[in-house]
């Protein structure tokens, strides 16, 4: 019998940005990789390698995995239209492979779930929320600077392809803020992977010079005047340049914080892997479309809530 650990107050919580680690397969794991409708699915074979040395090396009992959909009409675009509009929707193939991701999960018995207006980082952000206030340990798996807003006290952010490890105070010593100052970072030096604009010729350095003298974002636009006055270096331009787009930095900011009370979070689904066995028929119908042998069947269902 798998040991049940107490469900109500669990030690530590996984949370998975899962949508980068099937683009990074789509993008590495050869083409070549096709299904029994020759489909191409590299992306669904790189995920879920990722998924099963997660799972089998690090034995967690309490996860999830958080998936971004294709959002035309999201909580940011709203607020602006520009926002990841140089980014172009998935093809119709990676659509495919996505979709089988999420299915192999489910048919695993595993925690997986998105948003149609919100994305992965807020419904991340607010199980993060929901689970701390219970005293669990978070442990972020993703390779998005963003999260490390989302770390507190034990917290950790952990780019497990890297083995690039985060908490903190080394989130403090690689961007030179604290990680409640993560999203004034961005908001100031703006994010062009998200097509966010920050404040022209300010960059994270900088930002962070900023903010290590006056803390926070709110503080830096109430104090402009004092700008010119700090011995950063092009101090009189920076400041020009704060108040000429301090309305751009409202906006940015509104952009780059991270949402922790998101309504649509599946607060109430539970995390446990051991409270779901397999859908065996749901299984067998993914083992045989993506080509397993008997070896890799039995590896996975060998992997079914096998906890440390």
């Amino acid at each position: 019998m798998p040991q049940q650990l107490n469900t109500k107050s669990p030690a530590n919580i996984w949370l998975v940005d899962s949508s980068i680690y099937v683009f990074r397969s789509w993008f590495t794991w050869p083409k070549s990789l096709i299904d029994n409708d020759n489909n191409c699915v590299n992306a669904v074979h790189g995920f879920l390698h990722f998924v099963y040395q997660l799972l089998n090396q690090e034995q967690p009992q309490f996860i999830g995995f958080a998936f971004d959909e294709s959002l035309k009409h999201s909580h940011r675009k709203e607020i602006y239209p520009e926002y990841k509009a140089h980014r172009k929707s998935a093809p119709l193939d990676l659509r495919y492979q996505f979709k089988l991701c999420r299915e192999f999960l489910n048919a695993m018995g595993i925690a997986e779930f998105s948003s149609e207006y919100y994305e992965a980082d807020d419904i991340i952000g607010t199980l993060a929320n929901h689970y701390r206030k219970q005293g669990s340990k978070i442990i972020l798996i993703t390779a998005d600077k963003d999260l490390t807003q989302l770390i507190h006290g034990s917290d950790l952010w952990w780019e497990y392809g890297n083995n690039k490890k985060l908490d903190s105070s080394s989130i403090k010593k690689s961007f030179g803020v604290r990680p409640d100052q993560i999203a004034d970072l961005l908001a100031i030096a703006g994010d062009k992977s998200d097509n966010i604009p920050g404040v022209p010729d300010i960059g994270l350095s900088t930002a962070a010079k900023l903010l290590k003298r006056f803390d926070t974002l709110d503080n830096l636009i109430k104090s402009i005047p004092e700008i010119g006055k700090t011995n950063i270096r092009r101090a009189k331009y920076i400041q020009n340049q704060i108040e000429k787009y301090v309305d751009q930095l409202r906006l940015s900011r509104r952009l780059t914080g991270i949402i922790c009370d998101v309504n649509q979070a599946p607060i109430d689904r539970s995390l446990n892997r051991c409270e779901s066995k397999p859908d065996q028929e749901a299984l067998w119908k993914l083992f045989d479309l993506l080509g397993y042998n008997d070896s890799e069947r039995q590896k996975w269902l060998k992997l079914a809530c096998t906890t440390k």
